[in-house]
C-alpha cells in the first residue's frame, strides 16, 4: 500500500534512536552524551527516568544525528557495546528510515482496521503494512482495495492450532510488529512465544470488567458513566499485558446501547493509533509488567 513518509523519516539515513535501560547510578547521561559528542553526533532529543534516584533503574531515550551514520552503523554499535557493557545496559539503536514491517489481524469489526490502514496510508503512522490476517472474510474487499494483502484463516475448537501455525509460518522472521485490530481470538503461548516480534492488542476498559459477549449491553445496565479503551503488549495472561496507552470519555444516563458503543468505537480507534505511534517511534520500554513511554 503506498503512503507518504512522515517528516520524521525523509532524509533519516544518519539519524538513529537509543533506547537503554541500567541500574541507576552517576555519571549514565554523560557517558552517553560524552560518547556521542566524541564521535561528532549531534543529540537532537533526549528523555530519562528513574524509578529510584539511589537502587532504581535507569531509563533513557536520545534521538541523535551523525553525519556518515548510515556508512558506519556496524562499527558505531560495536563501539557503543564497551559502553554498554560498563553500565550493565540493555540496550537498542533503531533507525528511522528502516520502515517497521507490521502485520494486522481482525474479525468482523472494521474501525480499528481501516482507521489503522487509512493512517498508514496518509503517512501518519510510519510503517510498512505487509498484510492482514481474520478469521472472517467479510474484511477482504475493503483491505485489498488499498492494495494489502488479505490471508482468510478461519478458526475453530479443531482446526484453532492449525491456524496459529499457518499465521507463524507467514509472520515469523518476516514482520516486526502485529497489530490486533479487534481480532476476537485468544492467541496461544505457542503462538506468542513463535511469531518473534512483539503483538499489541486493542480493546475496551470497563469498571466493572464485563467479560464475554455484548459487553457495550452489560455495560448499559449497569449504568457505566466511563466508557475507556486500552492498547496493551499481549502476554499468555490474558489481557494483561504492559499498557501502551488508555483513553476514557463520560456518557450519560440517556445514552442507549448504540451510543455507548459509538463512544467505545472512536476510543479505540485514537487509542490504538496513539499507542502504534509510540511503539513505532520507539517510545516504549517495558520494565516489570508496566512500560515507560517517553
Amino acid at each position: 500500500m503506498a503512503s507518504v513518509p512522515p517528516p520524521s523519516a525523509q532524509g533519516a539515513g544518519n539519524s538513529a534512536r537509543l533506547l537503554m535501560s541500567c541500574p541507576d547510578g552517576p555519571g549514565i547521561v554523560a557517558a552517553v552524551s560524552g560518547f556521542l559528542f566524541g564521535r561528532g553526533a549531534n543529540i537532537i532529543a533526549s528523555d530519562q527516568f528513574s524509578t529510584h534516584p539511589e537502587r532504581g533503574t535507569f531509563f533513557m531515550r536520545t534521538v541523535f544525528f551523525l553525519p556518515e551514520l548510515e556508512r558506519g552503523r556496524e562499527e558505531f554499535e560495536s563501539a557503543f557495546e564497551a559502553l554498554a557493557k560498563r553500565f550493565s545496559m540493555t540496550w537498542r539503536i533503531s533507525y528511522p528510515h528502516r520502515r517497521r514491517r507490521v502485520a494486522l489481524m481482525a474479525s468482523t469489526a472494521d474501525h480499528c482496521l481501516l482507521d489503522v490502514l487509512w493512517r498508514n496510508r496518509r503517512g501518519e503512522l510510519d510503517m510498512e503494512t505487509v498484510c492482514v490476517i481474520s478469521n472472517h472474510e467479510r474484511l477482504r474487499d475493503e483491505v485489498e482495495a488499498l492494495g494489502v494483502p488479505y490471508l482468510y484463516l478461519p478458526v475453530t475448537r479443531e482446526t484453532k492450532r492449525e491456524a496459529e501455525q499457518r499465521a507463524v509460518e507467514v509472520l515469523a522472521g518476516e514482520v516486526d510488529l502485529v497489530v490486533l485490530a479487534r481480532y476476537m481470538q485468544i492467541l496461544s503461548a505457542e503462538f506468542l512465544a513463535q511469531v518473534g516480534c512483539p503483538v499489541v492488542n486493542i480493546h475496551h476498559s470497563f469498571l466493572p470488567a464485563f467479560a464475554g459477549a455484548q459487553p457495550y449491553r452489560h455495560a448499559y445496565e449497569r449504568g457505566v458513566k466511563l466508557i475507556g479503551a486500552t492498547a496493551h503488549f499481549v502476554t499468555e495472561d490474558l489481557d494483561e499485558g504492559p499498557i501502551i496507552e488508555q483513553d476514557v470519555q463520560r456518557v450519560g444516563h440517556d445514552y442507549t446501547v448504540e451510543d455507548l458503543e459509538r463512544v467505545g468505537r472512536d476510543l479505540e480507534r485514537v487509542v490504538l493509533a496513539r499507542a502504534l505511534r509510540s511503539v513505532l517511534d520507539d517510545r516504549v520500554l517495558v520494565h516489570e509488567g508496566r512500560t515507560i513511554v517517553f
